[in-house]
């Protein structure tokens, strides 16, 4: 009786009426001790409700259904389809819905919707994957920053890939506590790309210019993430590399110049199909026997084979010492020995080697001279 006086009143009733009345109504079928008659009628008068033309009263009934095991499924679903700013209410705290809709509501729905999937409590893998996968910038930052959420590496690498260039998401990623270095380095790529981006847009050097500059700094960090990575992780980001297209020669050689032979072992393995300790023992023979087959099988170019040799030659005769300034810098010394070797060299196979060894040993000195400046000022 009290129901279908509800259904005459509201055909009448003012807008905010109508609302605290569906929120009264709403709150009366969760906890009120109502007949099964009485029941069934409230159950379709939300029904009709969510026809309401007035987004008040439909949001009335979100915020009063949203938390209820209680709910009318039927309701609970058509609310999750909702304009955006009624969605949200369900979509982030109703028990009701399952993975499978999540899932659907995330492919489908609103930014807001979409965020408020990600801020759920304890939200699987399978959900957490498809906010991963087709989420706004919003939900994967909100993804990420959700620390019941169970994220997969696999997702937080989606997301490295789709949104990386977002200072915000490439904050989170970092601070984030199941970080791999693939992810680490694919932020820094992504990075490298929009800085690219960004000077040539602005005109404030020619393209390719930008690109090459850009590059080498991404070559640069790439090293310098090897070099901190732990031994048994090395080949993981080696194959990342590969994967990702960066495993070039130029990175390579920049990786031997500085000494980090672990990686440069790690990746002629990876590119020549022989096992690490193989390729170790090759590269450590001081005669060089072997080094131009084991180089000719990774499918570098050719003309860089005289860098690598020059370069191990050098490391073969005096060491590398990598100093306090760390290994993942270029060593100053060493490439100016490979350069000395190089002069007798013909003109065609070192004029883009010899010019980016030229560039590598500027940066070494600019790099000494940094630390140098700063244990002086320190010490003063």
């Amino acid at each position: 009786m009290i129901v279908r006086q509800f259904l005459r009143w509201v055909q009448t009733a003012a807008p905010g009426n109508r609302a605290e009345a569906t929120s009264a109504l709403a709150r009366a079928y969760l906890y009120s001790d109502l007949t099964p008659d009485d029941r069934l009628a409230a159950e379709a008068a939300m029904t009709v409700l969510l026809d309401d033309p007035s987004p008040m009263v439909r949001r009335a009934l979100a915020d009063a259904l949203a938390s209820a095991r209680e709910a009318p499924h039927n309701v609970i679903i058509a609310l999750a389809s909702d304009q955006p700013e009624i969605a949200e209410f369900v979509a982030a705290r109703s028990p009701l819905l399952s993975d499978a809709e999540l899932i659907d509501l995330a492919a489908s729905q609103h930014e807001r919707v979409q965020s408020a999937i990600a801020s759920r409590i304890n939200i699987s893998r399978a959900v957490a994957g498809a906010v991963a996968e087709v989420g706004s910038p919003a939900a994967c930052l909100t993804l990420i920053e959700n620390f019941t959420a169970d994220v997969p590496l696999f997702s937080l690498s989606r997301i490295a890939e789709r949104h990386g260039h977002l200072a915000a998401v490439r904050e989170a990623l970092l601070a984030h506590e199941h970080i791999t270095v693939e992810i680490r380095q694919t932020l820094v790529a992504k990075l490298s790309d929009t800085l690219a981006r960004f000077v040539t847009r602005k005109e404030w050097m020619p393209e390719d210019r930008a690109q090459r500059v850009t590059r080498e700094a991404c070559d640069r960090a790439t090293v310098e993430i090897a070099s901190t990575t732990k031994e048994g992780e090395v080949g993981g980001l080696v194959r990342h590399l590969v994967q990702s297209e960066q495993l070039t020669g130029t990175l390579l050689l920049r990786a031997l110049l500085a000494g980090n032979l672990r990686f440069l072992i790690e990746a002629f393995a990876e590119l020549s199909g022989l096992t690490p300790p193989r390729v170790a023992a090759i590269i450590s023979d001081r005669t060089g026997n072997g080094f131009r087959a084991l180089y000719d099988s990774t499918g570098l170019p050719a003309n860089a084979y005289r860098a690598f040799h020059s370069a191990l030659e050098v490391i073969h005769e005096t060491g590398f010492v990598g100093g306090s300034y760390g290994a993942a810098l270029l060593g100053r010394r060493m490439v100016e020995r490979v350069l000395t070797r190089y002069e007798g060299a013909p003109q065609c196979e070192i004029d883009y080697l010899f010019a980016m060894l030229r560039r590598f040993a500027a940066e070494a000195a600019r790099e000494e001279a940094r630390y140098y400046t700063a244990d002086l000022i320190a010490a003063a």
